[in-house]
């Protein structure tokens, strides 16, 4: 099975992407959400999340993300931590859904392949880009906080030119370019 990878910085707008592949028939996993899932219920997971950040991680047996996300996304070492706890199982995961599609290939999307280093196992990359001041408005409408929390959460990923030159394919997601048409030539493209 081909693993597609799907990335872009905060904001960039790849869950709009992922659903147009959803739409073409293409399984698609959305990693962050699969991250929180293992958060939420793999046990061995919670025992490391709480030794390494306190109870407080999880209020009445659900994952305290309000709690976490104050601690890891203000502190690297912190989001080191937490990612050296859930990426490995996360990338598992990804790894052993993806055996499980029946399609032309499938779509991984996460926001942190380089960072991660999870991009390791992945066939091709595409990129999600929009322009900084277009992803800071579009996540503090979304996620309700303020500009510095979006660009201390932008300040943790690689810089958006960077992440795009190494991507094998670029989709630009800025409300001007055409994005169905972009998404459906990279489609093609796979198929071809």
């Amino acid at each position: 099975m081909r693993i597609i990878g799907l990335t872009g910085g905060i904001g960039s707008g790849k869950s709009v992407v992922a659903e147009i592949f959803r739409k073409l028939d293409i399984p698609v996993l959305d990693a962050d959400k699969l991250a929180r899932s293992i958060m939420e219920h793999d046990e061995i997971v919670q025992k490391a999340v709480i030794k390494a950040f306190g109870e407080e991680s999880y209020l009445d047996g659900e994952l305290n993300r309000a709690f976490l996300a104050k601690i890891v996304f203000r502190d690297p070492y912190q989001l080191q931590v937490l990612n050296s706890i859930t990426h490995p199982r996360t990338i598992a995961a990804g790894f052993e859904w993806a055996k499980k599609q029946n399609a032309p290939y499938v779509v991984k999307e996460a926001a942190l392949f380089f960072e991660s280093g999870s991009a390791e196992g992945i066939d091709k990359m595409i990129g999600v880009t929009a322009p900084k001041a277009l992803r800071i408005q579009r996540v503090m409408k979304r996620d309700n906080i303020d500009r510095e929390d979006v660009l201390e959460r932008m300040s943790r990923q690689i810089d958006d030119k960077i992440k795009m030159r190494l991507c094998d394919w670029v989709i630009v997601n800025d409300e001007q370019e055409p994005l169905l048409e972009q998404v459906l030539a990279v489609h093609e493209k796979l198929l071809g």
